[in-house]
């Protein structure tokens, strides 16, 4: 028999109770007076459904009793009046746990098995890749700006060019979008000069914008400074912060384009100092752009460190066309 309600010391003629705790609930078993510990864990199955394989019991100043028993045979009369704690869950909540377990191990077993696909696939991808595959994805001139086919076809150039791809190959070297910048937006002017950005990377590779076109819109840059400023965006793909491994890795790029460009036949000793394409050229000088540096993740030339104001396209011309007023002025002084 067993008392939900609470301990009970009071036992009928040739019974003992037995009180057990479990769960901060006290249980009182009425037991023949010539029961063993094996009897009181029967009990307990059969009252609280407690398999007795899940049964422990810890007694106050004693053992731990746990099935198999070491002392089969002990009579209950020797703990009848000891504090006794049940610890042990019933068939339902361990069923419960189970599923919540084979749910879990079936998801892990899942999730492993999809990530090995993944890396296998990953792994199948690299190895047949080609170096075609180690480019520009998709090349884009601005169509706001004049004759942006003009713009294509240097974009084009840019990516075919031996050396880069050469590089590229070597450094497997992707990038998503090869596009051009707009110049007025990406140029400034203070007191000091004119700064102007020649390239960005975004997310390193994500997308480059190139400074194609020269400030009046009337021409394109020289393309061998077109070209640098892309070595120094390809190496953006890898470093960001402009520090030594970022300058060993550009330089590197930088000696293999060029290489890769003599020994395709490919240098321009003797060439324009600017890119024209079909015929149009420009009058904006380059050289005074050749004072400046890099910049953050930007390729920057000219300019200094004080706070910039824009200025308009009329104020960078004529700026321009003074300073190469004063070079001449110059020239000609000199005996």
């Amino acid at each position: 028999m067993t008392n939900l309600h609470g301990c009970s010391d009071h036992s009928a003629p040739g019974l003992i109770t037995i009180n057990v705790l479990h769960r901060k609930q006290n249980y009182a078993f009425e037991l023949p007076d010539d029961a063993t510990v094996p009897d009181l864990f029967n009990e307990i199955a059969l009252a609280l459904g407690i398999p007795l394989s899940n049964q422990k019991i810890l007694v106050s100043k004693g053992s731990l009793l746990k099935a198999p028993f070491q002392e089969p045979y002990m009579p209950l009369s020797a703990l009848q009046h000891k504090t006794m704690t049940l610890m042990g869950s019933g068939v339902t909540e361990v069923q419960a746990v189970q599923t919540m377990v084979d749910k879990v191990t079936q998801r892990n077993a899942a999730r492993v098995a999809q990530y090995s696909r993944a890396k296998e696939t990953k792994k199948s991808r690299i190895r047949t890749l080609t170096h075609d595959e180690y480019t520009f994805l998709q090349i884009r001139p601005l169509s706001g700006l004049p004759h942006p086919e003009r713009s294509r076809l240097l974009l084009v150039r840019l990516k075919e060019d031996p050396g880069i791809r050469a590089a590229m190959k070597k450094h497997k070297f992707t990038v998503s979008l090869l596009t051009e910048m707009e110049p007025l937006s990406h140029t400034q002017a203070t007191h000091e000069g004119t700064s102007r950005i020649l390239g960005l990377n975004r997310n390193q590779g994500e997308v480059i914008e190139l400074r194609l076109r020269t400030d009046a819109y009337d021409g394109y840059r020289d393309y061998k400074t077109i070209r640098k400023t892309l070595c120094h965006e390809l190496a953006h793909n890898v470093h960001g912060p402009h520090d030594r491994q970022f300058w060993d890795l550009c330089h590197q790029i930088e000696r293999e384009v060029d290489g890769a460009d003599w020994k395709s036949g490919g240098h321009t000793t003797g060439e324009a100092s600017r890119y024209d394409i079909l015929g149009q050229t420009s009058t904006e000088d380059d050289s005074h752009e050749d004072e400046g540096g890099w910049t953050g993740g930007e390729f920057v030339l000219g300019g200094g460190g004080s706070e910039a104001s824009v200025l308009s396209r009329r104020e960078i011309l004529a700026q321009a066309a003074m300073k190469r007023q004063r070079k001449q002025d110059e020239a000609e002084e000199k005996p």
